[in-house]
């Protein structure tokens, strides 16, 4: 008995829990999901379809006649057990009924066949055997329905393949004749819930938002004073923001039916289904007003009409002029809110951005320094973090990170953390999550020769050496010549702050620092690699842009040169170039102009300090990594580049001697950012040894050059 139980038990049997509850709920639930599959599936077709064809024939050819040898049908006449026969022409058939049931043949309703040699010996045979019912002939005739139905049922089988084929391009189940009916979910209290707690880095949204969630629930201290709810809120900025988020949490928080949908969701291969989906879906909104309708990435439908080669197309523009419509009816109590979200509102339709549509556009960017720790804050909730992790040096190290960026630094440094089987998340995990955010995972794998590792050392410590030297560049946080991603090598010059200007001479700045590794390149080996396209293109963009767009050349002026197309087809063709040949060739001379002038000032650093690059190229062969802490040691007696002359837009205009105010006390904010400054530098020097320790495996990220 025991042996009988163990067995039992270790197949799962004995010992099993019964599912109760949610358990129970579940699976009920997944059976229901199962069995509807396989009722809309084409297997339970493939089963039936036999089924019904063996029915059928077996009703047709009827079920108590058996058939009987020739030989056997004659000696059946011949003894006079028939009673009454039936000779059919063209099938050369007979059809005997028995007058009692043959044992061989098991029925009293037999038949056989003949040739037609035998017809003559079939038909005496007959005549012969006297029977008691007598005998008829028959010639059978086309039977029109059969006739029609041979005609019909190919047609009638290519229709229900038809039908299946749109039933399943439609998805969901939804039935054929349901093309134009909406696609929006409802978000249900079973979905999980967001809220505006969960919400970070996006305060200005998250308060305009908060202002709808009150009209809906509360709109009478609204109407007091005449103010309506605006009937539209776009939503745009940068992919990973939180633009989704934001709706999701105003599902959470609305308490009213909440319908969201993709935009692309709105535009099927028939003409008229967009445009139908449009009113089916706002007919059900105010239905069940007031309501909230949320599209996400409405540019798919929503696009500037009569655009494109030929004028564009026209589903997705009919679509537009009905979503155009029912937005701004002639209907004005209509209590419906529609949100969107969109990466690109410059593509939009203006009539789709005129007040009373969408009234409010809320821009959503990437968060500021308070911003990306209050997300770090969020996403770390659940996760075991180090005593000595501190999120705030986290968020000072990720500048320009977006919200999905920050949540996947901190799930990267979870799965890392998980790899090594450790159980806290510390400094080293977080270092790597950022740098894998960067520029990719390290390619361990790739063995470089000991000629390309002294070039990469040389090349990155030109970058890190001149950054060093200027006046107005930021601080170098880490060099690093381990591969990774498609950099062999890479330098990090990370800010101390945000930054949402940059002034000239940093421009410059970043343009030397750029040429620097193609520079040291230059005055050691004097043979340069293909390892600077990458720093050259950055810094023929950035020259380029300070010329024709910021207007820092006082040659051309201050003047906006060329006009972008949104939209516009065939790349260049649909580039709208506003100015003359001339004027071309001007641009072209001052951006080559500033990168000469940045090309001599990185010469200039490097050739002053040439000891100190030849050091710094040694101490990354031996430790291949160096942090901000070991660069601010090596670059102790760096010679600086002198201080630029002042620029002057144009020779008829003199330097000012006239200082600028001062700002007052009340509003400083700047003694706070350097008390964090110095808080998050001693907080690294207390992890400096433990860094030392891992350099090999730490290499860092860089933003400004990928070799």
């Amino acid at each position: 008995m025991s042996e009988v139980l163990a067995t039992l038990a270790c197949a799962g049997i004995t010992g099993a829990p019964i599912p109760k509850g949610p358990d129970l709920a579940e699976n009920s639930t997944k059976s229901t999901s199962k069995s509807r599959k396989f009722l809309r599936g084409p297997l339970l077709y493939l089963i039936l379809a036999p089924l019904i064809v063996l029915l059928g024939w077996s009703l047709l050819s009827g079920g108590n006649t058996r058939e009987v040898p020739t030989e056997q049908g004659l000696e059946l006449l011949a003894d006079g057990k028939a009673k009454q026969a039936e000779i059919v022409d063209g099938d050369q058939r007979v059809n005997l009924t028995l007058t009692k049931a043959d044992k061989k043949a098991g029925s009293d309703e037999v038949y056989f066949y003949y040739v037609s040699q035998r017809g003559e010996d079939v038909v005496n045979a007959v005549n012969e055997a006297k029977l008691a019912d007598g005998f008829t002939d028959k010639v059978p005739q086309p039977n029109p329905f059969w006739s029609l139905l041979g005609f019909l049922l190919p047609l009638l089988l290519i229709g229900l393949l038809i039908w299946w084929m749109l039933s399943s391009m439609q998805g969901g189940g939804r039935g054929v004749m349901q093309f134009g009916k909406s696609k929006a979910k409802l978000v249900s209290k079973e979905t999980p819930q967001v809220t505006f707690a969960d919400v970070a880095g996006a305060d200005e949204a998250v308060e305009e938002l908060h202002e709808i969630k009150d009209f809906l629930q509360d709109a009478t201290r609204f109407q007091a004073v005449g103010a309506r709810i605006p009937k539209g809120v776009l939503l745009y900025g940068p992919p990973g923001t939180g633009k989704t988020l934001l709706a999701r949490a105003v599902a959470g928080e609305a308490g009213v039916p909440f319908y969201s949908i993709s935009g692309s969701d709105f535009v099927e291969m028939f003409v008229g289904v967009g445009a139908s989906r449009v009113r089916d879906l706002f007919k059900e909104a105010k239905a069940n007003a007031p309501a909230i309708i949320f599209v996400d990435e409405i540019d798919a439908v929503g696009q500037r009409r009569g655009q494109g080669m030929g004028g564009g197309h026209d589903e997705r523009e009919q679509t537009l002029n009905q979503l155009l419509v029912e937005m701004d009816g002639f209907d004005p109590k209509t209590n419906v809110i529609m949100i969107a979200a969109t990466n690109r509102p410059d593509m939009l339709d203006p009539a789709l951005l005129r007040p009373g549509r969408f009234d409010r556009q809320v821009g959503v960017d990437a968060p500021d320094m308070a911003g990306r720790l209050k997300i770090l804050q969020v996403h770390a909730k659940g996760k075991p973090l180090a005593k000595s992790v501190d999120l705030e040096i986290v968020a000072r190290k990720t500048p320009g990170f977006s919200g999905a960026d920050l949540a996947n630094v901190l799930n990267e440094a979870a799965l890392l953390t998980a790899r090594s089987n450790a159980q806290l998340i510390d400094n080293r995990a977080l270092d790597e999550a950022i740098d894998r955010g960067i520029a990719g995972p390290q390619r361990r794998t790739r063995v470089m020769k000991d000629q390309e590792k002294l070039i990469t050392a040389y090349h990155e410590g030109g970058h890190a050496l001149v950054a060093a030297a200027m006046n107005n560049a930021d601080p170098v946080t880490k060099i690093t010549i381990l591969p990774r991603g498609r950099a062999l090598g890479y330098t990090m010059v990370i800010p101390l702050e945000d930054k949402y200007s940059i002034t000239r001479n940093e421009l410059q700045d970043q343009l030397a620092y750029a040429l620097g590794g193609r520079v040291a390149e230059e005055l050691v080996f004097h043979d340069p690699t293909t390892g600077a396209g990458n720093d050259i293109e950055k810094a023929t963009s950035t020259a380029r842009k300070m010329v024709t767009e910021y207007g820092m050349s006082a040659t051309v002026g201050p003047i906006k040169l060329g006009q972008a197309q949104p939209g516009a087809f065939m790349g260049e063709f649909g580039q709208n170039r506003d100015y003359s040949e001339g004027v071309a060739v001007a641009v072209d001379t001052e951006v080559r102009a500033l990168l000469e002038q940045a090309h001599n000032e990185a010469y200039e650093v490097l050739e002053n300090n040439r000891d100190i690059l030849d050091n710094l190229a040694r101490e990354l062969l031996e430790k291949e990594t160096l942090d901000h802490l070991q660069i601010a040691e090596i670059f102790t007696h760096v010679q600086k580049l002198a201080p630029r002359p002042v620029w002057l837009s144009h020779d008829d205009r003199p330097v000012s001697n006239r200082p600028p105010i001062e700002v007052p006390t009340v509003v400083r904010t700047d003694a706070s950012l350097e008390e964090a400054a110095e808080d998050a530098v001693t907080a690294d020097e207390t992890t400096a040894e433990a860094v030392d320790s891992v350099e090999s495996s730490k290499p860092g990220p860089d933003t400004d050059e990928t070799r």
